[in-house]
């Protein structure tokens, strides 16, 4: 018997919804859980800067993995916890926290 694949969010309402709260034009934004860049990807190209962190090693190297050339320069993935991570406040205009609340 196979695998059947997921897909989380096929119909973008997640996005949709993140996207009506926050504008992410030119700000620096802090992905919060952001596991293998599930949702860095659906709004990184707007932004000025991402920063994404997820304590889970393995996420954050399939994230690393799967960046885009295009996005390279503005987006960065740190293996990191909120909870003890040394991040200035004043360095990000936006913190995402998508199923990073549990």
């Amino acid at each position: 018997m196979g695998v059947m694949g997921v897909a989380l969010d096929p119909e973008e309402t997640e996005t949709s919804v993140i996207r009506k709260l926050v504008d992410f034009t030119g700000r620096d934004v802090l992905d919060v859980g952001c596991g293998d860049g599930r949702m860095t990807w659906r709004f990184a190209a707007s932004t000025h800067s991402i920063l994404g962190i997820d304590p889970a090693a393995a996420s954050i190297a399939a994230a690393r993995a799967s960046t885009p050339d295009e996005l390279r320069a503005k987006v960065r993935f740190e293996v990191a916890d909120i909870t003890t991570a040394e991040a200035p406040v004043a360095a990000f205009d936006v913190a995402v926290f998508s199923w990073s609340l549990c």
